[in-house]
């Protein structure tokens, strides 16, 4: 598995460094792991000013303020780290350093804290899961998860993206410990209109029962969940399953508060960085709703 850790001097990189140093192994072969600092350019006047070589050699000194405690870490804890600084506008160098070098997951830390200043995630996590394929796990909290085996939760609604979020639980789960806790979510919302003929009224049918209600949404539930269940029987590993009603993006971010999840895998559109679209407007309403670390998995090309 390659990995990518796009790192700065914020504490939030810190807190993707501390995550992955506290894997204990990550497949039957060790990771690659790519560090990646990018600096933003000089000033065109201050750039002039100075010339070319002294840009070059300051770039390089504070990458290396940033790059070396990271790679420190890593090493002491049994990783062995590549590390590159470039210069540009972070998001492009990162999405471009994904596509270029075969990444399989993006680790970041999230500067982001509300949804309603387009800051759910902060502007470069945002503009990397717009424009790459691969899985982004978002790192929200002041403290990387802790212990060998992680709480982790799978947010299931019946489409690709759900599948796709399960799929990669499956093919990844050395990253979430020897034993990881894993449970799949649906949360079912029933309107009542829904459960009556088009015009109740001619035909003088009651009204559903709690009893039918009950049975309907655990029916919806089990169509939901029942083929992941099954492709994780296949692979020798147990799931717990949580049966939820109500408005999915509340009570999916209640359930990962309250458990609380170490990790919550969600499918992810990402149509676009400027609205709520960027990952489906549950995806996005879930991440507004609770900081636990989101693991956002694409659909391939």
């Amino acid at each position: 598995m390659k990995l990518l850790i796009p790192i700065d001097a914020s504490a939030y990189s810190d807190v993707a460094i501390e995550f992955l140093a506290s894997r204990p192994a990550l497949g039957d072969a060790p990771p690659q792991i790519d560090l990646l600092n990018v600096q933003l350019p000089l000033p065109p006047r201050a750039g002039r000013a100075v010339g070319q070589e002294i840009a070059l050699s300051w770039h390089e000194s504070e990458a290396g303020k940033v790059l070396k405690p990271a790679v420190e870490k890593l090493r002491a804890a049994g990783l062995d780290p590549a590390w590159f600084h470039r210069v540009g506008h972070p998001g492009v160098v990162i999405a471009d350093w994904v596509q270029a070098n075969d990444i399989d997951l993006v680790i970041m830390g999230s500067h982001g804290r509300t949804a309603l200043k387009n800051l759910l995630f902060g502007s470069v996590t945002q503009f990397v899961l717009a424009t790459s394929h691969v899985p982004l796990l978002v790192l929200r909290t002041p403290q990387a998860p802790q212990g060998e085996s992680l709480r982790v939760g799978i947010a299931l609604d019946g489409s690709p993206y759900g599948e796709a979020a399960a799929d990669l639980v499956l093919a990844r789960r050395a990253l979430f410990g020897p034993q990881p806790e894993i449970t799949l979510l649906h949360a079912v919302e029933t309107r009542v209109a829904d459960l009556l003929p088009t015009d109740r009224r001619d035909t003088g049918l009651p009204l559903p029962t709690p009893t039918t209600i009950e049975a309907t949404e655990r029916a919806a539930f089990e169509a939901v969940v029942a083929p992941i269940r099954e492709r994780f029987a296949r692979a020798g590993l147990g799931v717990k399953e949580t049966f939820l009603v109500g408005p999915p993006a509340e009570q999916i971010a209640n359930f990962a508060t309250a458990a609380p999840l170490d990790i919550l895998v969600l499918g992810s559109h990402g149509r676009g960085a400027l609205t709520s679209a960027l990952m489906g407007s549950v995806a996005w309403s879930i991440a507004a709703k609770c900081s636990t670390p989101l693991l956002m998995v694409r659909l391939p090309r």
